[in-house]
């Protein structure tokens, strides 16, 4: 039930972000690490989380003086142009400011109608939190959720719907009326499509 009110969170025509927008990747998984030969390895249960680690697209904009404004989120395969272009394209409209860290991923986006604005982290006297505060912020929020709420027992399938969840609760974080913001499920659950169990365990929304 609660993948049916996931699916339900994220309006198919939602408006894209404008002004300044700070983009950036995360991780979320474990680093994999060289293991220690087991006298005997037990199997791996249905539940036991999955032992990777998943890349995660950040987009959050900034309001000078106001602090942050809107998020999105999405997974990726890897944090590398063909991947973080889409996202990009999906999340933000044209025109606006991208704020990105040095990597040469985001070098076309001046070719796509951005504008790019580069901080490089490499021998900035600034710490990478400081020159771009609204996605580290996001990012840590993201990790204590998911390793709070849910333990870390989130799949790379299903991670996608997950980060639909954290991005509806964020984007309504200064709501004045909270009891409002189930109502507001409820319409999006209203015009969203019927999702069957089997859809629900196969793959993720997002190609990868």
């Amino acid at each position: 039930m609660l993948h049916r009110l996931r699916r339900a969170m994220i309006r198919p025509a939602r408006e894209r972000l404008s002004g300044v927008v700070e983009v950036d990747e995360c991780f979320i998984g474990r680093t994999p690490q060289t293991k220690k030969p087991a006298k005997k390895r037990r199997k791996k249960t249905v539940n036991q989380p999955v032992n990777r680690t998943m890349v995660v697209a950040i987009a959050v904009e900034i309001k000078p003086g106001r602090g942050f404004g809107r998020i999105r989120l999405r997974q990726i395969p890897n944090p590398a142009q063909p991947a973080l272009l889409p996202f990009i394209r999906d999340s933000i409209e044209p025109g606006a400011i991208v704020h990105t860290d040095g990597s040469a991923a985001y070098r076309s986006l001046s070719k796509h109608g951005y504008r790019r604005m580069k901080t490089v982290m490499l021998g900035n006297p600034k710490p990478a939190h400081v020159s771009m505060p609204g996605v580290h912020r996001v990012a840590a929020l993201l990790k204590r959720w998911l390793l709070g709420t849910h333990q870390g027992a989130i799949s790379a399938k299903q991670l996608d719907y997950y980060l639909d969840e954290f991005v509806f609760r964020f984007n309504r974080r200064s709501s004045r009326s909270r009891g409002l913001l189930f109502y507001r499920m409820l319409e999006q659950a209203l015009v969203s499509q019927p999702v069957t169990y089997a859809q629900i365990a196969q793959s993720g929304k997002h190609k990868m």
